[in-house]
């Protein structure tokens, strides 16, 4: 409680101290200069998941809740600027390693950031993938944080937890890195981003054949005591089967990611089964775990896709809406031209 009650104050007044150097409007105060001529101009204001956000100025001590939060903000080059990070599921990825790696971790691999280690920190501005991060017993809930002063961001993807979201697609990812590139006051590196990823799905999607009878697939992202979660509808996997001209078995499902059965699986059949391969630890996380349980299970076993090893691995934390989302359209169209 003491410690606690210690960061509050720290942060309190590094708040207040924030506040009271950004008294001016934001044609007063002109452009934030600090990243260059063609900065954003603080203050503005963003309407994110039904909360208006007032961003004062170009954030200088981050906290990201997640890891693929830290990766965007480092590929739109402000890496430097994430005083912490949490919830790091997979090793990251080559071209971002060595600057993750400098960014303190506020929590265990695969844990979350507490809101206690978040004041700790001093953040004026917090970013999150996940809604279940932004609450009380996690970080803190985002009123709580912006009566600190700090504004947050939370993705469009996940405004209710775990909540479909309505025609997801990859213009609701785009639109993030230029939300994201406003608010670090580095605009053209936020265009810059979407459009090299637009370029990625485009290309990828002109390559995609096209069958007079769809392949039906299923998107195994893991198991949770033994019960398969599958991808459903209103998320990035659905949006991607759409682009790519394949069924997801299960997008009459009520959630994005849905705890289905193995029995619904083998009702379903699908055609291909695509791997979410995963490096938390957990049990069945990796691509090689979950064929070996899926060739070891009495039922899934007999399926043609399980016999026929009609497996497709993909990284799995790129399901989620991340950097590496973009990727997985041409990874996804190359496995299924290889499997015919």
């Amino acid at each position: 409680m003491k410690k606690t009650t210690t960061a509050l104050a720290a942060l309190l007044a590094f708040t207040v101290a924030g506040c009271a150097g950004d008294t001016t409007s934001g044609a007063a105060a002109g452009k934030d200069t600090a990243d260059g001529k063609n900065a954003t101009a603080h203050p503005f204001t963003l309407d994110n998941c039904g909360t208006k956000v007032t961003y004062t100025s170009a954030p200088r001590k981050v906290v990201t809740l997640n890891q693929a939060a830290a990766e965007i903000l480092i590929h739109l080059g402000v890496g430097d600027r994430i005083a912490g990070t949490g919830y790091e599921i997979e090793k990251p990825s080559a071209d971002v390693a060595g600057q993750y790696k400098k960014i303190p971790q506020l929590s265990a691999k695969g844990g979350t950031v507490k809101h206690e280690k978040l004041l700790e920190a001093q953040p004026d501005f917090v970013y999150s993938s996940f809604a279940s991060f932004l609450t009380k017993e996690e970080a803190g809930d985002r009123k709580e944080l912006h009566d600190l002063g700090v504004p947050t961001y939370l993705t469009e993807f996940d405004c209710a937890y775990h909540q479909a979201v309505p025609d997801a697609n990859f213009d609701m990812l785009f639109e993030e890195y230029r939300r994201l590139g406003k608010i670090m006051g580095v605009p053209e590196a936020g265009e810059k981003l979407a459009a090299e990823q637009k370029a990625v799905v485009d290309k990828a999607v002109g390559e995609a054949g096209k069958r007079d009878k769809p392949l039906k697939v299923m998107w195994f992202y893991s198991t949770f005591e033994g019960t398969p979660w599958a991808a459903g509808p209103g998320g990035l996997p659905q949006h991607i089967s759409q682009l790519v001209g394949v069924e997801n078995i299960f997008a009459d499902a009520k959630t994005k990611w849905a705890e289905v059965s193995w029995d619904e699986v083998a009702a379903r059949n699908p055609d291909v089964i695509i791997l979410a391969d995963l490096t938390r630890g957990e049990p069945n996380d990796t691509a090689k775990e979950k064929i070996a349980l899926l060739k070891k299970d009495p039922l899934t076993s007999k399926l043609a896709a399980v016999k026929g090893n009609r497996f497709i691995t993909l990284p799995g934390a790129a399901m989620d809406p991340s950097y590496g989302s973009a990727s997985v359209v041409p990874a996804l169209v190359g496995g299924l031209k290889k499997l015919g």
